[in-house]
């Protein structure tokens, strides 16, 4: 009997990337995941979020399945909530090196109380919502 393979963690080196075919134009990319799933560290229980990306590109853009597998490996991952957002835009930045780049993380109520962190590159430059 086999043992199952321990899930591999979390790297950008999973983020792939393909040419802006537009790098003379800004304009705005927003992507919604709603299925964000990481691990409290503290209590062992999973927490679950939604992640809105929204960026300008420059030179490259994500490409969304390599993305969803890379959000993916967080599943088993112990981190709060702050960091794992810090985490995920320090990758996305050092990977596609956008314009601008905010991530707003918005966690489902545990306890009764729910968190949203807001991160952006340049830090403090937020975008503003789609709408």
């Amino acid at each position: 009997m086999s043992t199952p393979a321990t899930p591999a963690p979390p790297s950008r080196d999973h983020l792939e990337v393909f040419p802006n075919q537009n790098p003379g134009r800004d304009y705005q990319i927003e992507i919604v995941c709603p299925e964000f799933t990481s691990v409290c560290p503290k209590t062992g229980q999973p927490d679950f979020g939604t992640l809105t990306f929204r960026y300008v590109p420059d030179a490259l853009i994500v490409e969304l399945k390599s993305l969803k597998l890379y959000l993916q490996a967080f599943r088993n991952e112990g981190i709060f909530y702050e960091n794992v957002t810090n985490r995920i835009l320090d990758d996305l930045v050092a990977v596609l090196k956008p314009r601008r780049m905010t991530l707003v993380a918005h966690f489902t109520p545990r306890g009764g109380i729910s968190s949203r962190i807001v991160v952006s590159h340049p830090s403090g430059e937020h975008l503003p919502a789609a709408g």
